[in-house]
């Protein structure tokens, strides 16, 4: 398993299928007197959120069962790409692990470079402008059930400029129906 940290997207966001590149980010809100921290595995091809958790600590936990639940809800191809930054979550041994035992390729954002992973980075900067910080959240449990209803919407209402104003599941439907 190689050390190097390449950049193997350089900024080039398209995918020709579903389930070939996969790129991912965590962010962080504060609730009450703690903090949540939420991850995301975003298909480059249709930017459909395929998974997410939250949790509260910013861990390698968080990443790898956030990528099985990826792993589980999708049939990825050989040679998937999976894309984030630099974090020490994804970098840790634990995860490039679970991603060589999938044949998985690991791209990483150059240091100090977030538009190196803007696709990731626009779905929070959304999330946050259309939802997070629109409201209050009352708990924990009110915060989960939000982001739930947000990542659904995003995914089955929530039109793309960048997808020629379809949402990401009718992306994927179109390409299936196409390839059927």
């Amino acid at each position: 398993m190689s050390q190097r940290k390449k950049n193997i997207l350089r900024q080039q966001f398209q995918a020709d299928r579903p389930n070939q590149i996969g790129v991912s980010d965590v962010t962080c809100f504060k609730l009450g007197n703690h903090y949540l921290y939420t991850c995301m595995i975003l298909d480059l091809f249709s930017c459909k959120v395929i998974a997410y958790k939250i949790s509260k600590k910013n861990s390698t936990q968080l990443i790898t069962s956030t990528f099985k639940i990826a792993w589980e809800q999708r049939t990825p191809e050989a040679k998937l790409i999976f894309h984030s930054h630099r974090g020490s979550q994804y970098t840790s041994h634990r995860f490039r692990q679970l991603l060589h035992e999938r044949f998985i390729v690991q791209s990483f954002s150059n240091s100090g470079k977030p538009h190196d992973n803007a696709v990731a980075e626009s779905f929070f900067a959304t999330f946050k402008k259309e939802e997070a910080y629109r409201k209050n959240y009352t708990s924990e449990a009110d915060f989960k059930w939000r982001v739930d209803s947000y990542i659904e919407f995003y995914n089955t209402q929530r039109p793309h400029h960048t997808l020629k104003n379809l949402t990401p599941c009718q992306v994927e439907d179109v390409f299936m129906k196409g390839n059927a």
